[in-house]
């Protein structure tokens, strides 16, 4: 019986006959039981509630987990995973490193799946060329990020260029093209170069003063740190000198984000689907309430002095990409053209800050392991920076400002090729998600509103149909003769078209420098005392 608290009506002795009946109906409905059947009572709240539960059980487990999707839904043509909507091929997902389930079944069914999550909720995964390209370049923004996850990463990146959609997402981009032009990152290499050099003789002071020749270290804790004071420097003109200081403030603030156990990391994945789930007192929450304190006061310090540094003569105007920005941001002002606000200025140091440090870490370090379990390729690179840069390969003159001055990364052909191959190999984003704003058709398919495509760069890039019989080889050689079907898109690591990572080129440049300096230095092997990075 569903019990409420009781009541008398007392009132009813001083109220009017009418208003005496009225209640004393009302009172009787609440506090008496309907007999629905002989021997059994149950109130008519009761039974609300178990109709309601009742029908969304057989709404969610009997139509939209097995008949609408079977037999109504619009994407039911598409190729589909075999398995019950009901529970979907979630585990499976969620078990797996990202990237690789899809892998497998885009090799058994095609270039464009379907597959479920739980209780019929649908996918589609997309590795067409034709498809890629008209989500990515033909019509970018009919594929906004799904409101939830985009909420969720705000916390801690802002509504910078990275989450932005739509006419505010053309205005950013063209407001940082300039700072992250070629001729822009050439003009920060100092800044790369210096972080880079010290990053190596700390980590070879560290094995000197213990008169070692052999260290295992957790490289990624050093990358990270390393990255966030380029992206400082480069990216803002500021000190954040992580290297030298592990507990700097900004630094404590993304470990809090990024470093989380299995409970936290729980919690971190449920708030795309329930945001009110950010307000649970839970330590995560809490930390994630420090960091985002910590990140959006350090981003609203340095877009406040950069905005007036920029209205200054130009000769106090530095060269790193928030300067160019301001810069280009007050030009756009002075012509009476639409402008980013100080606060969108603010979102993007948050993006930079937070995306621009951590994927590039991400990728230094796959990289050196890729190295480290083929020393021949890592001989090679070796080999090829000392015949263009020798004096990083003497103690005494690595730092050599003016010699560096006259370095072009770019101009050494295997390295160009390793990096392309392991950010190919293993990216460090491996997946983007979309959601279609507006019906479309695709050959046979129709694509209704509010599907949700996947693009994961970690099944795009590494599939037999663009890449060839060597697909799951790493091999550097391959990008001086790759296959006809090795197009733009089937290289997803920085997407493509408007919506690509404008960062790339200053992440690309980085990703060399860094590899210059620490195999100038030091021989890589792998740990085997550790666990397989790539084997889950």
């Amino acid at each position: 019986m569903f019990h409420v608290s009781s009541f008398w009506l007392a009132p009813a002795i001083t109220a009017t006959p009418a208003t005496a009946i009225v209640l004393a109906i009302q009172a009787k409905r609440t506090l008496h039981p309907l007999a629905l059947a002989p021997g059994l009572g149950i109130s008519v709240w009761h039974a609300l509630k178990v109709t309601w539960v009742v029908a969304f059980l057989g709404y969610r487990v009997v139509w939209r987990s097995f008949i609408f999707p079977i037999y109504f839904s619009k994407l039911r043509n598409i190729p589909t995973v075999p398995g019950v909507p009901l529970l979907g091929q979630f585990v499976t997902i969620i078990s797996r490193e990202c990237g690789v389930p899809q892998r497998r079944w885009h090799r058994k069914h095609g270039p464009i799946i379907r597959y479920y999550f739980p209780f019929g909720s649908e996918r589609l995964s997309v590795a067409d060329d034709a498809l890629l390209k008209y989500i990515t370049v033909t019509d970018p923004y009919n594929f906004p990020k799904p409101a939830r996850a985009a909420q969720w990463m705000q916390r801690i990146l802002g509504k910078g260029i990275l989450l932005a959609e739509g006419r505010n997402h053309a205005l950013q981009r063209k407001a940082l093209t300039y700072g992250f032009s070629t001729q822009s990152i050439y003009e920060l290499m100092a800044a790369f170069w210096e972080k880079s050099l010290l990053l190596g003789d700390i980590l070879r002071q560290q094995m000197e003063d213990a008169g070692e020749t052999t260290r295992s270290i957790e490289v990624l804790e050093w990358a990270n740190r390393c990255t966030l004071d380029i992206i400082g420097r480069a990216g803002f003109g500021i000190e954040i000198d992580c290297l030298r200081d592990q507990h700097a403030p900004i630094r404590v603030a993304y470990q809090k984000v990024f470093n989380f156990g299995f409970f936290s990391r729980a919690l971190h994945g449920l708030q795309a689907f329930f945001p009110w789930s950010k307000h649970l007192k839970s330590q995560m929450n809490r930390d994630m309430e420090d960091a985002q304190k910590i990140i959006l006061d350090k981003a609203t310090e340095v877009i406040t002095a950069r905005i007036e540094g920029s209205k200054n003569s130009k000769s106090s105007r530095g060269k790193d990409i928030l300067a160019l920005m301001a810069e280009e941001n007050l030009r756009l002002e002075t012509q009476g053209k639409p402008a980013m606000s100080k606060e969108t200025m603010r979102d993007q140091v948050m993006t930079f800050l937070g995306a621009g440090h951590d994927t590039t870490a991400t990728a230094l370090v796959w990289t050196l392991h890729l190295l480290s379990i083929h020393p021949k390729i890592q001989t090679r690179l070796r080999d090829e920076i000392r015949q263009y840069m020798p004096y990083l390969f003497d103690k005494d003159c690595r730092h050599d400002p003016v010699k560096l001055d006259m370095v072009n990364p770019d101009a050494l052909p295997y390295l160009n090729n390793v990096c392309r191959e392991a950010l190919r190999y293993i990216p460090p984003i491996p997946m983007t998600v979309r959601e279609v704003r507006n019906e479309f058709t695709f050959g046979d398919y129709t694509i209704p509103a509010g599907t949700i495509i996947y693009i994961l760069a970690n099944a795009i890039n590494r599939l037999e149909y663009f890449w060839g019989e060597t697909a799951d080889d790493f091999d550097p050689d391959r990008w001086d003769k790759l296959p006809e079907t090795a197009g733009t898109n089937a290289f997803m690591t920085f997407l493509q078209g408007p919506r690509g990572c404008v960062g790339r080129k200053f992440a690309e440049t980085e990703m060399k420098v860094l590899l210059c300096s620490l195999l100038s230095i030091f021989e890589f092997e792998r740990d085997y005392q550790t666990p397989d990075p790539e084997r889950w």
